[in-house]
Protein backbone atom coordinates (compact mmCIF):
# COMPACT_ATOMS: atom_id res chain seq x y z
CA UNK A 1 0.00 0.00 0.00
CA UNK A 2 1.29 3.43 -1.04
CA UNK A 3 1.61 6.33 1.66
CA UNK A 4 1.06 9.62 0.28
CA UNK A 5 3.58 11.91 2.21
CA UNK A 6 2.28 15.40 1.82
CA UNK A 7 5.05 18.16 2.49
CA UNK A 8 3.88 21.45 4.03
CA UNK A 9 5.19 24.29 2.82
CA UNK A 10 7.60 26.39 4.68
CA UNK A 11 6.14 29.46 5.99
CA UNK A 12 7.89 32.74 5.36
CA UNK A 13 8.83 34.43 8.45
CA UNK A 14 7.79 38.00 8.33
CA UNK A 15 10.47 40.91 9.24
CA UNK A 16 9.58 42.89 11.63
CA UNK A 17 10.87 46.56 11.09
CA UNK A 18 10.97 48.25 14.52
CA UNK A 19 9.01 51.59 14.82
CA UNK A 20 12.27 53.36 17.30
CA UNK A 21 15.67 52.67 16.95
CA UNK A 22 15.81 53.28 21.15
CA UNK A 23 17.97 56.63 20.77
CA UNK A 24 16.96 59.86 22.12
CA UNK A 25 14.43 62.17 19.97
CA UNK A 26 16.48 65.07 20.27
CA UNK A 27 20.12 65.89 22.25
CA UNK A 28 18.42 68.72 24.29
CA UNK A 29 14.43 70.29 24.67
CA UNK A 30 15.85 73.01 22.14
CA UNK A 31 17.19 70.46 20.01
CA UNK A 32 13.52 68.53 19.70
CA UNK A 33 11.32 72.18 19.49
CA UNK A 34 14.08 73.40 16.54
CA UNK A 35 13.60 69.53 15.10
CA UNK A 36 9.68 69.75 15.30
CA UNK A 37 9.81 73.65 14.09
CA UNK A 38 11.77 72.97 10.92
CA UNK A 39 9.10 69.87 10.48
CA UNK A 40 6.39 72.01 10.73
CA UNK A 41 7.53 75.02 8.86
CA UNK A 42 8.20 72.64 6.22
CA UNK A 43 5.00 71.30 6.11
CA UNK A 44 3.09 74.59 6.32
CA UNK A 45 5.27 75.44 2.81
CA UNK A 46 4.47 72.04 1.05
CA UNK A 47 0.67 71.81 2.33
CA UNK A 48 -0.65 72.21 -1.67
CA UNK A 49 2.28 70.39 -2.90
CA UNK A 50 2.06 66.43 -3.47
CA UNK A 51 5.14 65.88 -0.86
CA UNK A 52 5.78 63.91 1.83
CA UNK A 53 7.56 66.11 5.49
CA UNK A 54 8.40 64.37 8.38
CA UNK A 55 11.09 63.56 10.63
CA UNK A 56 12.58 61.58 13.64
CA UNK A 57 10.96 58.48 11.70
CA UNK A 58 12.85 55.59 10.79
CA UNK A 59 13.65 55.34 7.10
CA UNK A 60 14.61 51.67 5.66
CA UNK A 61 16.96 51.81 2.63
CA UNK A 62 17.27 47.59 2.33
CA UNK A 63 14.18 45.19 1.63
CA UNK A 64 14.89 42.98 4.30
CA UNK A 65 17.34 44.32 6.47
CA UNK A 66 15.26 46.04 9.54
CA UNK A 67 19.09 47.09 10.44
CA UNK A 68 19.56 49.59 7.26
CA UNK A 69 17.42 52.41 8.74
CA UNK A 70 18.55 55.87 9.11
CA UNK A 71 15.81 58.91 11.02
CA UNK A 72 16.66 62.19 9.84
CA UNK A 73 15.24 65.01 12.33
CA UNK A 74 13.58 66.15 9.24
CA UNK A 75 13.26 65.19 5.39
CA UNK A 76 11.15 65.71 2.53
CA UNK A 77 9.77 63.17 -0.36
CA UNK A 78 8.80 65.03 -3.59
CA UNK A 79 6.15 62.86 -5.47
CA UNK A 80 4.81 61.09 -2.20
CA UNK A 81 1.54 62.02 -0.51
CA UNK A 82 1.57 63.35 2.72
CA UNK A 83 0.01 61.37 5.22
CA UNK A 84 0.88 59.63 8.67
CA UNK A 85 3.10 56.69 8.82
CA UNK A 86 4.54 54.13 11.24
CA UNK A 87 7.93 54.06 9.37
CA UNK A 88 9.11 54.93 5.73
CA UNK A 89 10.23 52.00 3.68
CA UNK A 90 12.37 53.44 0.20
CA UNK A 91 11.13 50.03 -1.53
CA UNK A 92 7.57 50.69 -0.83
CA UNK A 93 7.40 54.01 -1.47
CA UNK A 94 9.33 53.48 -4.85
CA UNK A 95 12.29 55.99 -3.47
CA UNK A 96 13.94 58.32 -0.95
CA UNK A 97 13.92 61.55 0.49
CA UNK A 98 15.09 64.50 -1.44
CA UNK A 99 15.91 66.88 1.32
CA UNK A 100 17.07 65.87 4.74
CA UNK A 101 17.88 68.44 7.71
CA UNK A 102 19.79 67.54 10.25
CA UNK A 103 19.42 69.34 13.92
CA UNK A 104 23.15 68.98 14.77
CA UNK A 105 25.54 69.71 18.07
CA UNK A 106 28.83 68.28 18.98
CA UNK A 107 27.96 64.70 20.32
CA UNK A 108 26.43 63.69 17.12
CA UNK A 109 29.10 65.32 14.88
CA UNK A 110 30.40 62.50 13.35
CA UNK A 111 27.55 60.99 12.82
CA UNK A 112 25.99 63.88 11.03
CA UNK A 113 29.49 64.98 8.78
CA UNK A 114 30.48 61.43 8.16
CA UNK A 115 28.13 58.76 8.47
CA UNK A 116 24.75 59.98 7.40
CA UNK A 117 26.62 62.34 4.93
CA UNK A 118 27.86 59.28 3.53
CA UNK A 119 24.30 57.77 3.63
CA UNK A 120 22.69 60.39 2.44
CA UNK A 121 24.90 60.54 -0.93
CA UNK A 122 24.33 56.69 -1.40
CA UNK A 123 20.27 57.34 -1.18
CA UNK A 124 20.07 60.16 -3.46
CA UNK A 125 19.75 63.04 -1.06
CA UNK A 126 19.72 66.31 -3.12
CA UNK A 127 19.77 68.48 -0.69
CA UNK A 128 21.55 68.41 2.96
CA UNK A 129 21.30 70.83 5.72
CA UNK A 130 23.13 70.56 8.97
CA UNK A 131 21.94 73.09 11.68
CA UNK A 132 23.90 74.22 14.97
CA UNK A 133 21.68 75.61 16.94
CA UNK A 134 24.24 76.29 19.98
CA UNK A 135 27.48 76.46 17.75
CA UNK A 136 28.97 73.76 18.99
CA UNK A 137 31.21 73.46 16.69
CA UNK A 138 29.26 74.77 12.86
CA UNK A 139 30.80 78.35 12.27
CA UNK A 140 28.44 79.51 10.96
CA UNK A 141 25.87 77.38 12.57
CA UNK A 142 24.47 76.72 9.06
CA UNK A 143 25.62 74.74 6.33
CA UNK A 144 24.07 73.05 3.32
CA UNK A 145 25.52 70.65 0.72
CA UNK A 146 24.24 69.95 -2.56
CA UNK A 147 24.59 66.33 -4.61
CA UNK A 148 26.81 66.01 -7.50
CA UNK A 149 26.43 64.19 -10.72
CA UNK A 150 28.82 62.05 -9.17
CA UNK A 151 26.96 61.44 -5.98
CA UNK A 152 29.13 63.76 -3.92
CA UNK A 153 28.61 66.41 -1.59
CA UNK A 154 29.26 69.79 -2.40
CA UNK A 155 29.10 73.10 -0.14
CA UNK A 156 26.25 75.11 -0.96
CA UNK A 157 27.96 78.57 -1.35
CA UNK A 158 26.01 80.81 1.42
CA UNK A 159 25.37 84.33 0.29
CA UNK A 160 26.39 87.63 2.67
CA UNK A 161 24.39 87.82 6.20
CA UNK A 162 22.79 90.87 7.71
CA UNK A 163 20.68 91.40 4.91
CA UNK A 164 16.58 92.39 5.77
CA UNK A 165 14.05 90.11 3.53
CA UNK A 166 10.52 89.84 4.30
CA UNK A 167 9.63 90.04 7.50
CA UNK A 168 12.30 88.89 9.16
CA UNK A 169 16.15 89.80 9.40
CA UNK A 170 18.87 87.49 8.43
CA UNK A 171 21.55 87.38 11.15
CA UNK A 172 23.60 84.81 9.50
CA UNK A 173 24.91 83.43 5.89
CA UNK A 174 22.15 82.21 4.20
CA UNK A 175 21.60 79.00 1.67
CA UNK A 176 19.56 78.79 -1.32
CA UNK A 177 17.60 75.13 -1.34
CA UNK A 178 17.21 74.92 -4.94
CA UNK A 179 14.03 72.12 -4.50
CA UNK A 180 12.36 74.11 -2.00
CA UNK A 181 12.70 77.58 -4.02
CA UNK A 182 13.37 78.98 -0.42
CA UNK A 183 16.51 80.87 1.35
CA UNK A 184 17.31 79.20 4.67
CA UNK A 185 18.77 81.33 7.21
CA UNK A 186 19.29 82.34 11.05
CA UNK A 187 17.06 85.25 12.81
CA UNK A 188 18.33 87.63 15.19
CA UNK A 189 17.69 84.88 17.63
CA UNK A 190 19.95 82.35 15.87
CA UNK A 191 16.86 80.20 14.87
CA UNK A 192 16.50 78.67 11.43
CA UNK A 193 13.95 80.37 9.33
CA UNK A 194 12.48 79.58 5.99
CA UNK A 195 12.26 82.72 3.55
CA UNK A 196 10.79 82.70 -0.07
CA UNK A 197 12.81 83.63 -2.68
CA UNK A 198 10.13 85.57 -5.02
CA UNK A 199 8.48 87.63 -2.06
CA UNK A 200 11.53 87.56 0.84
CA UNK A 201 8.48 86.67 3.08
CA UNK A 202 9.28 84.08 6.13
CA UNK A 203 7.10 80.97 5.92
CA UNK A 204 5.20 80.44 8.81
CA UNK A 205 4.91 76.91 10.62
CA UNK A 206 2.00 75.16 11.05
CA UNK A 207 1.20 76.94 14.34
CA UNK A 208 2.40 80.31 13.45
CA UNK A 209 0.15 79.90 10.80
CA UNK A 210 -2.91 78.80 12.27
CA UNK A 211 -1.82 81.80 15.40
CA UNK A 212 -2.15 84.39 12.42
CA UNK A 213 -4.84 83.13 10.29
CA UNK A 214 -6.73 83.29 14.59
CA UNK A 215 -5.07 86.82 14.80
CA UNK A 216 -6.17 87.43 11.35
CA UNK A 217 -9.93 86.14 12.27
CA UNK A 218 -9.92 88.37 15.41
CA UNK A 219 -9.01 90.94 13.35
CA UNK A 220 -11.62 90.93 10.70
CA UNK A 221 -13.90 90.24 13.41
CA UNK A 222 -13.02 93.41 15.03
CA UNK A 223 -13.54 94.97 11.44
CA UNK A 224 -16.30 93.67 11.09
CA UNK A 225 -17.88 94.67 13.95
CA UNK A 226 -16.60 98.13 13.69
CA UNK A 227 -18.08 98.27 10.20
CA UNK A 228 -21.51 97.09 11.59
CA UNK A 229 -21.58 99.58 14.56
CA UNK A 230 -20.85 102.29 11.69
CA UNK A 231 -24.04 101.20 9.53
CA UNK A 232 -25.62 101.16 12.51
CA UNK A 233 -24.59 105.10 13.37
CA UNK A 234 -25.29 105.43 10.00
CA UNK A 235 -28.75 104.03 10.03
CA UNK A 236 -29.37 106.17 13.39
CA UNK A 237 -28.02 109.17 12.02
CA UNK A 238 -30.36 108.30 8.72
CA UNK A 239 -33.44 107.60 11.07
CA UNK A 240 -32.74 111.14 13.34
CA UNK A 241 -32.44 113.31 9.79
CA UNK A 242 -35.37 111.43 8.67
CA UNK A 243 -37.37 112.32 12.29
CA UNK A 244 -35.91 115.84 11.74
CA UNK A 245 -37.15 116.09 7.68
CA UNK A 246 -40.44 114.44 9.51
CA UNK A 247 -40.86 117.33 12.05
CA UNK A 248 -39.73 119.91 9.64
CA UNK A 249 -42.46 118.82 7.08
CA UNK A 250 -44.69 118.38 10.18
CA UNK A 251 -43.96 122.34 11.44
CA UNK A 252 -43.96 123.71 8.01
CA UNK A 253 -47.43 122.10 7.42
CA UNK A 254 -48.86 123.54 10.56
CA UNK A 255 -47.43 126.81 10.34
CA UNK A 256 -49.14 126.67 6.72
CA UNK A 257 -52.38 125.71 8.20
CA UNK A 258 -52.03 128.70 10.62
CA UNK A 259 -51.54 131.09 8.22
CA UNK A 260 -54.14 129.57 6.02
CA UNK A 261 -56.22 130.22 9.26
CA UNK A 262 -54.82 133.56 10.00
CA UNK A 263 -55.68 134.34 5.93
CA UNK A 264 -59.19 133.27 6.14
CA UNK A 265 -59.77 134.97 9.44
CA UNK A 266 -58.71 138.53 7.70
CA UNK A 267 -60.88 137.99 5.10
CA UNK A 268 -63.73 136.77 6.98
CA UNK A 269 -63.28 140.10 8.99
CA UNK A 270 -63.00 141.79 5.71
CA UNK A 271 -65.79 140.38 4.47
CA UNK A 272 -67.79 141.33 7.45
CA UNK A 273 -66.64 144.94 7.15
CA UNK A 274 -67.28 145.23 4.09
CA UNK A 275 -70.63 144.18 4.81
CA UNK A 276 -71.15 146.83 7.82
CA UNK A 277 -70.32 149.59 5.48
CA UNK A 278 -72.06 148.48 2.63
CA UNK A 279 -75.46 148.43 4.90
CA UNK A 280 -74.15 151.85 6.95
CA UNK A 281 -74.53 153.60 3.33
CA UNK A 282 -77.85 152.28 2.57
Amino acid sequence: MAVTVQVRPKKTREIYYPESDGKPMAETDLHRELMYHVIHTLQAHLVNAVAYVSGNLLVYYEEGNPRRSVAPDAFVVFGVEQRRRRTYKIWEEGKGPDLAVEVTSRSTRREDMVDKMALYARLGVQEYFLYDPTADYLRPPLAGYRLTEEAVYQPIEAEPPGQQRGNGHVAAPALISRLLGLRLALDRDGILQFYRLDTGERVLSQFEAEAEQRRQQAVDAQRYAEEEGRRADAEQQKAQDERRRADAEQQKAQDERRRADQMEAENARLRAELERLQDKRT
